[in-house]
């Protein structure tokens, strides 16, 4: 099977659907970012070597494989059954964030993404998801959007923060304090 088609050589891509839109479409770009996000994911799953972490992080590329067909396909037109996104994947997030969140000093201060490569990664996911979160809003704001996903971005940009304090403490690698004028 060969990999290219030629059907986007004029910047024109296909909805799950059949309804041609531009590549620049809002649409494009909200599921777009969504896999860049699942790519990043995947950097931190394999730069923090940790069993339940890295499971968890499995689940979530899964799942936002799931989103992005979500927001690949034509609202009006498609017919295609996708998987469910469902409030117990969101409550994964809030469990672990909780798990978490336990064995974390409590945060008393801004912290700026570093000292520990997987925990900046983290920060770089965290930051691709909140483009994401951006992006899907507006869509949602001119086309029909599952609220679920939207829900469910917004407390994956807060488990990625969290991990990425994890991953610091598991690291035995200090948090880098903000510290306004330096």
């Amino acid at each position: 099977m060969k990999i290219y088609t030629k059907k986007g050589d004029k910047g024109q891509t296909s909805l799950i659907g059949g309804v041609k839109v531009s590549k620049s479409n809002l649409r494009i770009q909200a599921y777009g970012t969504i896999d860049e996000l699942n790519s990043f994911i995947g950097v931190v799953r394999d730069a923090y070597e940790d069993k339940q972490s890295g499971d968890v992080l499995y689940r979530i590329q899964n799942l936002l494989f799931t989103i992005g067909s979500h927001l690949a396909a034509d609202p009006e037109k498609s017919r295609m059954k996708l998987p469910e996104i469902k409030e117990e994947d969101i409550k994964l997030l809030e469990d672990e964030i909780d798990r978490m969140n336990e064995k974390l000093p409590p945060l008393m201060h801004f912290i700026l993404p570093g000292g520990h490569i997987a925990s900046s990664y983290c920060h770089v996911a965290r930051c691709v998801c909140r483009r994401a979160e951006r992006l899907i809003v507006e869509l949602s704001e001119s086309e029909i959007v599952e609220p679920i996903i939207i829900k469910y971005i917004n407390r994956l940009s807060d488990y990625l923060f969290i991990l990425s304090r994890e991953i610091l403490a598991a690291n035995h690698a200090e948090e880098v304090k903000w510290i306004p004028g330096s």
